[in-house]
């Protein structure tokens, strides 16, 4: 079953999105570490020109350490890229250093011209439900930028002055017009980065469990204690759960809402969806 999804309101965001970018000196994207690749925004590489670009790998703490090791040196080919949790201090005054980082050329030229120095400005775009709210958040130490578990919540735009050196655009999600490649569509259905009326969540999560059986089979089966000689399946992790309705079936919807769950709250372990192939 095919995933499409592009809401109006992240449209609109996307047009103002490109009108907005000539305010700014520096970009910030925020991917998903579990997904690095299929997070990614296409195409944002000719949309945001010369200007400086971050890479944000938020949510590391819930991927394989391993692999995003190995995609944060695949992408720091091309921009500065850091890992985060949203969930430390630290992280945050990275972001922000590197900010700094990043736009100091652009204030210099100002100051060079006799201009008075100001804030470096900075837009932070991402995908939704990558956790550019939460980041946002810290980054003001106070929540401004509204946050929730739903696809596309944050909706409005809004200059926020982070210290004197920073200035802050908050701008919606954004996400690509049309989710052809529906192997990145079920992977970001996985991790709720897409509407949930968009998705049937038993295809999705079948497609999640056939995935890390494959390439994180043995911790699947230590959480559900599944034996060897028992196939990988949403009924058998419903049984294993007893998640069970009358005639003693298995409630496949329970079943895979819980998987959905466990993963999406690193339950099952760390897992990073996207494979790396270099030459």
């Amino acid at each position: 079953m095919a995933i499409n999804w592009y809401p109006g309101h992240i449209a609109k965001a996307e047009r103002e999105l490109k009108e907005k970018l000539s305010l700014v000196d520096v970009v910030v994207e925020i991917i998903d570490a579990r997904l690095p690749l299929s997070s990614k925004y296409i195409g944002v590489e000719k949309l945001i020109g010369s200007k400086p670009h971050i890479i944000v790998m938020n949510k590391s703490d819930l991927a394989d350490n391993i692999e995003s090791k190995k995609w944060n040196d695949f992408l720091n080919k091309n921009a500065k890229v850091l890992l985060t949790s949203a969930n430390s201090n630290k992280d945050i005054s990275n972001i922000i250093s590197a900010v700094i980082e990043a736009g100091k050329d652009t204030i210099a030229k100002l100051t060079a011209k006799g201009l008075l120095p100001r804030p470096v400005r900075v837009m932070i775009i991402g995908l939704p439900n990558v956790g550019k709210s939460s980041i946002i958040n810290k980054l003001i130490g106070k929540k401004k930028a509204k946050t929730g578990a739903k696809a596309g919540i944050t909706r409005q735009q809004q200059w926020v002055r982070i210290n004197p050196r920073v200035e802050l655009l908050d701008t919606p999600g954004i996400i690509p017009m049309k989710l052809e490649n529906q192997d990145a569509a079920y992977k970001l259905a996985m991790v709720n980065s897409v509407g949930e009326a968009t998705y049937d969540i038993i295809e999705v999560a079948r497609v999640l469990v056939d995935l890390l059986k494959v390439k994180y089979p043995n911790e699947i089966r230590n959480y559900y204690n599944l034996q060897d000689d028992i196939e990988l399946t949403i009924e058998n992790i419903g049984k294993s759960r007893n998640l069970l309705i009358m005639g003693g079936e298995v409630d496949i919807n329970r079943a895979a809402a819980l998987v959905l769950s466990d993963f999406r709250h690193g339950k099952i372990g760390k897992f990073t969806l996207d494979t790396l192939f270099t030459k």
